[in-house]
């Protein structure tokens, strides 16, 4: 049985099932071991100074620090293998105790989550060299040049000191050679960290990085204050965001500019809000019948959702697809959709503008590509015989195809994706093309999740939740080195080449296919009823 939104029918029997209390107690207790000892080892990596995914950086005389140990790649690579895992499958268990009744103190989590987030951030960037090239265009920008016309490489033959410190043979040719593709917020977050760092490429690196942890640690906060009368969504949410070691490890480790991107967005698709059944009922308290998509939504809440949303795209030009889930939330309110796109455009045109015509350019010139690690290959590998995947070696309209079913599955999950949260109503179309943009097409990383889970940690726990941590489990171990052809054994090499060849590229499949097959089946398995499911989301408060 299915109510009028397609939401599955909840049994009283199902709701917050207890199960066995001790059985609980130890998952939980076994979700803390697990997610503790993964961090624990991304911690010792990062502050093992340089190794296969920590590039080499001249000392700066404050931080990042680290102790170099020379490890092996071998250990390295292994090691964080085995970390991810065991962090993944800690959130795991963690969601599956909190389902079944465990309540543990929230404060503890939220303290040990931002001590990780402080710890990160003052060690080198590590899993990631994406950082380096924010470094390179805060510092083309300091100097007085364009980011979206001078490369990384240009920077180094001006005899830049910055740019004379990248460690060209360790970064990919493929960013050293190419223009910022980001936005101009993104410009300006890396020109200020330049100035900062003034000629440091390492001390630049930490600006960035504590831009990006500050961004992490904001995330924490907003979900924590969103949620906190549920305690089951609340810590639902801080497992799947606050203390997930794959997420600390992507955003605050690597310092990817996606976690900047990511609370613009999620305080936009917060902002727009919606009168709930409870709060449509008559003066006796008779319930009137649930006020159509749309309805009940004011304008200066639509202009904020909008601003907002608009800020993020100008980080991270992806971000548009929050504000495709607000114009599809406001569909029936022409007065709110005008007056989120008219606040969507007063965030990005003037910003653009500022930017100029290079900026501008590269929106319609760059090319999406591929990633060697898509599970399209699975497809041409044996069809045409295609053995490179990259930009410069793409089979013939892949990208096209890609986009195209980006397409339909974001049509379908927008059709079918069941509202958890009518009070927030943008959180449900914004859940959908995030996760058809993720799921479906051809260029992806790992830390481009994070649009997703942040969204998805406001909604109920269903089977979605596997698929989406399994995901981003088998991306994340495809990015473990940073560094470019390092020295490491054959078979190491071999198991590299099999992960990103075949078994990634396979679990992105089996994922895209499962999410495709919940929204035709609808059965998600929802795991209790909640304050998100009833509609009795608290109003967001500011956070002083």
């Amino acid at each position: 049985m299915s109510d009028r939104d397609g939401v599955e029918a909840t049994s009283p029997t199902w709701v917050n099932r207890p199960g066995s209390p001790e059985l609980t107690r130890l998952t939980g207790w076994l979700s803390a071991v697990a997610i503790t000892v993964s961090t624990l080892v991304m911690i010792v990596i990062s502050a093992a100074g340089p190794n296969v995914s920590v590039p080499a950086m001249r000392r700066a005389s404050g931080p990042p620090w680290w102790h170099t140990l020379h490890l092996t790649a071998t250990f390295v690579t292994v090691s964080l293998w085995a970390a991810m895992a065991l962090g993944c499958a800690g959130v795991i268990a963690g969601l599956v105790a909190v389902a079944r009744g465990a309540r543990p103190p929230v404060r503890p989590v939220i303290a040990a989550a931002f001590l990780a987030v402080v710890v990160l951030t003052v060690l080198p960037p590590a899993g990631s060299t994406d950082s380096i090239s924010y470094a390179a265009s805060g510092r083309t920008a300091v100097i007085g040049h364009s980011p979206y016309v001078m490369t990384p490489l240009q920077l180094e033959r001006t005899g830049d000191p910055v740019g004379r410190q990248i460690p060209f043979g360790e970064i990919p040719s493929s960013w050293a050679n190419a223009v910022s593709v980001y936005g101009p917020l993104a410009t300006a977050a890396e020109w200020g960290a330049a100035e900062l760092g003034g000629t440091s490429l390492a001390r630049i690196t930490f600006w960035l990085k504590l831009e990006e942890a500050v961004a992490f640690g904001a995330v924490i906060l907003i979900l924590d204050r969103l949620l906190r009368s549920d305690p089951e969504m609340r810590l639902r949410a801080h497992l799947l965001w606050s203390v997930n070691p794959l997420l600390l490890w992507e955003i605050v480790a690597g310092g990817h500019i996606d976690g900047l991107a990511v609370v613009f967005g999620l305080l936009g698709i917060a902002a727009l809000r919606a009168r709930t059944p409870q709060e449509e009922s008559g003066p006796r308290g008779e319930s009137k019948a649930r006020p159509e998509i749309g309805a009940g939504i004011g304008a200066g809440g639509a202009v904020l959702a909008g601003l907002l949303i608009g800020v993020a795209a100008d980080i991270k030009v992806e971000y548009v697809l929050l504000g495709l889930a607000v114009a599809w939330a406001c569909r029936r309110s022409v007065t709110a959709a005008t007056a989120a796109a008219a606040g969507f455009a007063v965030a990005v045109i003037p910003a653009y503008l500022a930017a100029g015509s290079p900026a501008i350019k590269v929106l319609v010139t760059r090319s999406t590509g591929i990633t060697w690690d898509t599970m399209y290959q699975l497809f041409w590998r044996p069809v045409l015989g295609y053995t490179q995947f990259s930009v410069s070696s793409a089979p013939p309209h892949l990208v096209l195809i890609a986009d195209l079913l980006f397409a339909a599955v974001a049509l379908l999950a927008l059709l079918r994706l069941p509202d958890r949260v009518p009070s927030l109503p943008a959180v449900a179309p914004a859940l959908a093309l995030s996760l058809a943009w993720l799921f479906v097409t051809a260029f992806q990383r790992p830390w481009y999740d994070v649009m997703a889970i942040s969204l998805l940690a406001l909604y109920s726990a269903s089977r979605l939740d596997w698929v989406v941590l399994i995901r981003l489990l088998a991306g994340a171990t495809i990015y473990a080195q940073a560094i470019q052809s390092p020295v490491e054994p054959h078979w190491l090499y071999d198991l590299g080449q099999f992960n990103g060849t075949w078994l990634t590229p396979t679990i992105r499949l089996l994922a895209a296919i499962a999410f495709v097959w919940l929204c035709v089946s609808g059965r998600w398995g929802w795991r209790s009823v909640s304050a998100a499911s009833s509609g009795r989301l608290p109003e967001l408060l500011p956070m002083t």
